[in-house]
């Protein structure tokens, strides 16, 4: 049997080959699509694709989730992601956040919503294999090497920093062993802001410039040596379908929040 889902953002730049993915694949059926500036235009009109059954694009996520559902795939914005994942999870439907920008506060509120309401909901800052294993890679390493920094690059017009990719990273090596500094950030002299943020217990560099897409590099290091681990992503969003689709599998089957892809190929 199919599983039923919801796409939010139907129409951006990963939202769109998600839901070109569903189209094309028998274990998905999608029975609602979110996105505001295309409200109104049937999905096949909005997406150029031939549909058997046609739906209509809507603006909010609770009126598609009107619809039985089975899973809402999230990728907007971090203004209302928080809001359409407990509006699923309070519809009974599990959910996928591939929408970076999440606090740690509201990843809690999440988890007990939806521990609450016995319903699974994945989370990732990147849904990306090879982000995945730069996360798993990056863990081994930590537990060895006790001095590292992160550096997290994007395009210029992306809003939130770090991106999820870095932040995920830096709070997964803080819970793996604690990172040693030779000198303490409030003891750095002159700009201290140019050590960058700390997360996780670890300083993250962001840069945003144009040319970049998504890059991440967890950078560690001991004395006469250095290792660099490091995710590149293109223009396209295809590297993010594969895992966004495994996790719409296994969110259902889930209850309470998972974080990481990783946890999913890994665990």
């Amino acid at each position: 049997m199919s599983l039923r889902v919801c796409i939010a953002g139907v129409t951006g730049w990963t939202g769109k080959s998600v839901a070109e993915a569903v189209i094309g694949s028998d274990d998905f059926e999608l029975v609602g699509a979110v996105a505001r500036k295309s409200a109104g235009i049937p999905v096949s009109e909005a997406l150029e694709c031939n549909l058997t059954s046609d739906i209509t694009i809507v603006s909010e996520v609770h009126d598609a989730l009107k619809v039985p559902t089975d899973v809402l795939i999230d990728y907007t914005h971090p203004t209302v992601v928080k809001q359409h994942v407990i509006a699923a999870i309070q519809a009974g439907s599990a959910a996928v956040i591939g929408t970076s920008g999440l606090m740690a506060s509201d990843f809690q509120e999440i988890n007990e919503e939806a521990q609450k309401q016995q319903v699974g909901v994945i989370s990732a800052g990147n849904f990306s294999i090879t982000a995945a294993l730069l996360k798993h890679f990056s863990g081994i390493a930590a537990k060895y090497i006790p001095h590292w920094e992160i550096v997290d690059m994007a395009s210029a017009g992306k809003p939130d920093a770090p991106s999820g990719t870095a932040q995920e990273l830096s709070e997964y090596l803080g819970e793996v062993a604690q990172n040693e500094l030779a000198v303490a950030i409030p003891d750095t002299i002159g700009a201290v802001n140019a050590r960058g943020a700390t997360v996780g217990g670890a300083q993250v560099h962001s840069i945003r410039l144009p040319s970049y897409v998504i890059s991440v590099e967890s950078i560690f290091g001991l004395p006469e040596e250095r290792l660099s681990i490091r995710h590149d992503a293109g223009s396209s969003a295809q590297p993010y379908v594969g895992g966004t689709l495994l996790a719409a599998k296994e969110a259902p089957e889930r209850i309470g929040l998972i974080r990481g892809l990783d946890t999913l190929l890994f665990s």
